[in-house]
């Protein structure tokens, strides 16, 4: 283009602009990039003041046609946007005008400018598209213009054959966020975990009523990362979340009551109290129902009828015992207190027992109510002197701390001799870690706690146990996403992993032996079961 006269370009799209050709008019800017920047300039200032319909076609080219010189021109995207900024009406136009083959930058434009008149244009463009790129700008407007006339269409591509349209698809619906369009997304899910996820955070985000029972029936899922992530959902919701968890209750389902109490809990709103506490009067029949029960009540804020709790201490279950000793010293009244050095007043293998678990549960509230009773501290010397030294050294420090020196120099036990094989034990409720705490020293073994699998994960890089005890449902990394993690390192005779959970799905069984697990042994647990297990694999 060595004889291209600038002069002659200028004159020709002037007379251009006046006639309104368009084609002459790109066959003019077809050259632009050939041109020194003030012909440049000079071209796009006359465009500039055509009138719309001749300017925005060819600003159109350039940005498709010319990019290299639109992107070292910003003015002339930012003149066509001024343009149609200006007249919304003319956008819809070119939109639909069959002269103007690349939409791409109108399409964009109507999504930015949630220009709901554009609908019924982007839903005949993309019936005739057969171009994935552009269905995929054109699902992205629909979604920002948040139409509910777009939904059929937004559901078709729910079952595109291209990955890519179907998630554009889901997150178009959840900007639509109708009860209608939550419907529909509750309709696709169960088939791709990672498609599930994202409608998951949607409902989570929408927090429609749909929404929430979608959410609030994930709880039943027969995968351990969908309840989990469904749990985590449930507890950023809140109180919200409250009246519909509260109806789960109500279910027989052991497990699905189990986790709406878990979600219960950590949500703390004094509204769950009075159904939990009516469930436990009808003393349900699985002690993990009954445990989960006493742990959320430890969470809530409990006025009147906490006495009730002191009920718990007589519960066949340890683990049930404990729980309700926690709730106990949450909500610790003297009224609590009493009742409590009741129980320990009945016959001598209850009264041993509930002593044992005080000690256990680590309850520093009820402990200094009642070490000024001879019975307790009786009883509890029983057991305090070989307890695990971190509980014993926190209970001196707690007697030493309440100027009771008599009673601290008594549980001082004595030094142990040779060094306990580790166990490993993961379990996202700190309750539970304390009755591993105790049950793996009653055994022998000195216990490795770990209430975050990450950080077991980041220990066993370097150390190796004698082997490994690990929830099921937990935040952020399930029990089996740490054993998979554990076998890269370790196999199974290597390292064992025993799954200690208290939900017994086919599915979440098969997943975990299929990640490397040894064995499955259900909550809850004592030292016969779960020193029973541990053996059964040392010494099988």
């Amino acid at each position: 283009m060595a004889d291209l006269n600038p002069q002659h370009m200028i004159e020709e799209i002037q007379d251009n602009i006046k006639t309104g050709d368009l084609l002459k008019g790109q066959l003019v800017l077809a050259h632009i990039r050939d041109v020194d920047l003030k012909t440049r300039n000079r071209l796009i200032y006359y465009l500039t003041r055509a009138d719309a319909e001749f300017s925005v076609p060819l600003f159109i080219y350039l940005l498709k046609h010319q990019a290299e010189v639109a992107e070292e021109m910003p003015i002339i995207r930012e003149t066509m946007l001024s343009i149609l900024l200006a007249y919304p009406d003319k956008l819809i136009a070119f939109l639909g005008s069959p002269t103007i083959e690349d939409k791409s930058e109108l399409i964009r434009l109507v999504g930015e400018l949630r220009l709901e008149e554009a609908t019924s244009v982007l839903l005949e463009l993309i019936a005739a598209s057969e171009d994935d790129a552009e269905i995929l700008n054109i699902i992205e407007s629909l979604g920002l213009i948040g139409d509910p006339e777009a939904i059929n269409t937004l559901t078709d591509y729910l079952y595109a054959a291209s990955r890519e349209l179907i998630i554009a698809a889901v997150q178009a619906l959840g900007q639509v966020g109708t009860p209608s369009a939550m419907h529909r997304l509750a309709e696709r899910m169960g088939t791709d975990n990672e498609i599930d996820y994202l409608i998951l955070s949607i409902f989570s985000q929408v927090q429609d009523q749909i929404s929430l029972e979608k959410l609030n029936d994930t709880l039943r899922s027969h995968y351990a990362h969908m309840r989990t992530f469904a749990k985590t959902e449930l507890v950023r919701i809140g109180p919200k979340a409250v009246p519909i968890l509260i109806e789960n209750l109500l279910h027989d389902d052991p497990d699905l009551r189990i986790h709406t109490m878990n979600v219960l809990g950590d949500i703390g709103d004094e509204s769950a109290v009075i159904p939990i506490r009516k469930l436990l009067s009808n003393e349900p029949k699985s002690a993990n129902v009954r445990f989960a029960a006493y742990e959320a009540l430890a969470l809530l804020p409990l006025k009147k009828g906490a006495y009730t709790l002191t009920a718990g201490l007589t519960d066949p279950e340890d683990h049930v015992c404990i729980a309700a000793a926690r709730a106990i010293d949450r909500n610790f009244s003297s009224i609590l207190g009493a009742g409590t050095k009741n129980l320990l007043r009945g016959p001598e293998k209850e009264a041993r027992h509930i002593a044992k678990i005080i000690v256990n549960a680590q309850v520093d509230n009820v402990f200094l109510f009642l070490a000024d009773d001879e019975v307790f501290v009786e009883l509890a010397l029983i057991y305090l002197p070989h307890t695990h030294k971190d509980i014993r050294d926190h209970y001196h420090k707690l007697l030493v701390q309440a100027g009771k020196n008599d009673f601290a120099k008594k549980i001082t036990g004595e030094e142990e001799q040779g060094v306990r094989p580790k166990v490993v034990a993961v379990d996202d409720s700190r309750m539970i870690l304390n009755i591993y705490k105790a049950t793996l020293h009653e055994l022998g073994y000195d216990p490795v706690l770990f209430e975050f699998p990450a950080s077991a994960v980041e220990w066993l890089r370097t150390e190796k146990p004698l082997m490994v005890l690990t929830d099921l449902n937990m935040p952020e990394m399930t029990g089996i996403q740490l054993s998979e993690k554990i076998r890269e390192k370790y196999d199974a005779k290597i390292l064992p992993i025993i799954m200690v959970t208290t939900q017994n799905e086919s599915q979440d069984n098969d997943a975990a032996l299929a990640a490397g697990v040894n064995s499955i042994l259900h909550k809850p647990f004592n030292a016969k079961s779960l020193g029973a297990a541990m053996d059964k694999i040392l010494k099988g």
